[in-house]
């Protein structure tokens, strides 16, 4: 049951509510272990202190309303609901006053208005929270998994460690510009599309052309790793071939990309999957 107001409820009409408020815990105290939990407020969740009513028919102690209503537009903390009326629910405030419910610390049975004292100063209580978070933490699933690190780099020559995308460009083009080596760039080994065995025939020139823009900042990590990469490499391309035309000094070399991809051999509509490197 749920009462709506269309107009500005009336006293009567709010004791009413706060009165079927209480009858609703009530009855489900009753019909329940009478442990307490049907007169936890939803925001501190702690038993009611000097509850009141809204006009959507949630409870909540008053302080906590209180802090429900510091917004310009305050709304019911449970429903989103415009905050306009509530008013004391004097019945529920006396059923806790009557109520007696078990400490889930130490078992002891105490007065629903003296709960909050209680359970402050209970030992057994702080134990069970305790460990009710470390049991928390131990059962969360490992949602974020082991990310690569695309933000420092380590030189391919002297393996120098520690070096972010322009500082590998420094650090390459002033300590190795006469060292004619090839070697594996990098920042493209770090991609989802890397090839860590590739190794560039002008790795000075690479740097200079492929890694205008930083990859990281369109490449996602993550469970959706393939499709973010096929997207922003899209991206990417257009980028690069941006500096191409702004760049005078550098002529522009077609096959700028190549990608060797293939398909799902069970013959499903799957992205095109393999390999994708700048070619050098």
């Amino acid at each position: 049951m749920l009462l709506l107001f269309t107009t500005r409820p009336t006293e009567e009409e709010m004791a009413m509510l706060g009165s079927f408020s209480s009858a609703q815990h009530k009855k489900n105290v009753n019909g329940g272990d009478r442990d307490g939990t049907e007169f936890v407020c939803p925001v501190c969740l702690e038993i009611f202190d000097s509850p009141v009513t809204t006009q959507c028919g949630h409870t909540f102690c008053q302080s906590c309303l209180q802090e429900c209503l510091r917004p310009q537009k305050p709304v019911c903390a449970v429903c989103r609901a415009a905050l306009g009326h509530w008013a004391k629910a004097t019945d529920l405030e006396a059923l806790i006053h009557t109520s007696m419910a078990a400490c889930k610390g130490c078992g002891a049975q105490v007065g629903l208005s003296q709960m909050r004292g209680h359970t402050a100063a209970c030992s057994k209580y702080q134990e069970y929270i305790e460990e009710g978070v470390r049991t928390t933490a131990q059962t969360q699933p490992n949602i974020i998994g082991p990310v690569p690190n695309r933000f420092t780099f380590s030189c391919p020559y002297c393996n120098y460690q520690n070096l972010d995308q322009d500082g590998l460009v420094e650090h390459c083009t002033s300590q190795h510009a006469r060292d004619t080596r090839h070697v594996v760039c990098p920042i493209c080994a770090s991609m989802p599309w890397g090839d860590p065995n590739y190794r560039s025939a002008d790795f000075f020139q690479h740097l200079k052309i492929r890694h205008t823009f930083s990859y990281d900042t369109f490449v996602v990590s993550g469970p959706y790793d393939t499709v973010a990469s096929y997207c922003s490499l899209d991206l990417l391309f257009y980028l690069n071939f941006l500096s191409y035309l702004l760049m005078p000094c550098i002529s522009f070399s077609p096959g700028l990309l190549h990608r060797r991809t293939h398909y799902d051999p069970g013959g499903s509509t799957t992205l095109p999957h393999g390999e994708l490197r700048w070619l050098s």
